[in-house]
């Protein structure tokens, strides 16, 4: 009997170890839940609203490489696409008024074309999907994790209610503290499950490029803000979740080098096949 006990506890210490290593690790990350929205196809969006925060406006915004990369690789059609940011320093998901972002002749009614020229755009509805993301912390915070719940649902159901697709930007773990990668994605693949909303898995992208290639550079000096690397490997992941579409080859470079984009390309397409399951 003690022999036994002790293989017991034998095997709920190693079980726990592993459980360890899959919340810290960066190749083991993954969300435990599946996602049940795997693409917006075979209506594919142009258009898009960013609503965020300064992990979408680093770096010139994430929307504008997003929107580089569906012009390129479309060119002739590239004035289809459009897209913007509705950002606020630090926000989460409750912060932003999003019922206002769709109100007619306001955000959206016009642009600025390649060489800086205003553009009145004449819409039939604003955009196509709301991408949305809730403050770094707050989908896994004791204290704040409910409000993304509350919010994840009342925005979708908003979103909807204009015309347009929601779709949740998840977000990725503090350079410090790799466990959150795991706890992020779970949190945002249930919350897109229970609005059958996308996912997009930016932060399980962030860990596989950090498990490859640990000294890529996708932090800002905070641990928390994304470099141009990795605001350019998130806008890879979003180009990809968005169009059903590889980046690999795509011709937005952001000013990177070239091998540096070859692989932020090539983890960002590896990490949208795996999370959807293709």
């Amino acid at each position: 009997m003690p022999r036994m006990f002790g293989l017991l506890v034998l095997v709920l210490v190693l079980v726990l170890v592993l459980a360890l290593v899959a919340l810290g690790g960066n190749s083991l990350a993954q969300a435990q839940t599946k996602p049940l929205v795997k693409t917006l196809g075979p209506d594919f969006p142009k258009t898009e609203i960013f609503i965020g925060n300064s992990f979408f406006y680093y770096n010139n915004s994430m929307h504008s490489h997003v929107l580089a990369m569906q012009r390129a690789a479309d060119a002739a059609n590239k004035q289809a696409y459009r897209a913007t940011s509705v950002t606020i320093s630090g926000s989460g998901i409750d912060w932003h008024d999003v019922e206002s972002y769709f109100r007619p002749k306001a955000i959206g009614s016009y642009s600025f074309d390649e060489n800086n020229n205003v553009v009145f755009n004449k819409l039939d509805k604003l955009f196509d999907v709301a991408i949305m993301m809730d403050c770094s912390q707050c989908p896994i915070h004791p204290n704040l994790k409910s409000v993304f719940t509350e919010f994840a649902k009342k925005n979708s159901e908003i979103v909807r209610a204009k015309g347009a697709k929601p779709v949740f930007f998840m977000s990725w773990a503090y350079a410090d503290k790799p466990e959150m990668t795991a706890q992020l994605a779970e949190a945002y693949t249930v919350a897109g499950n229970a609005n059958a909303a996308l996912v997009i898995p930016a932060g399980l992208a962030f860990a596989k490029a950090l498990d490859k290639q640990p000294e890529i550079g996708l932090y800002a000096a905070d641990k928390r803000h994304p470099s141009l690397a990795g605001t350019y490997l998130a806008a890879s992941v979003v180009f990809a979740a968005l169009t059903g579409r590889s980046p690999v080859g795509n011709a937005h470079l952001a000013g990177l080098d070239g091998k540096t984009v070859a692989f932020l390309q090539n983890v960002a397409w590896d990490t949208v096949q795996e999370y959807y399951g293709k």
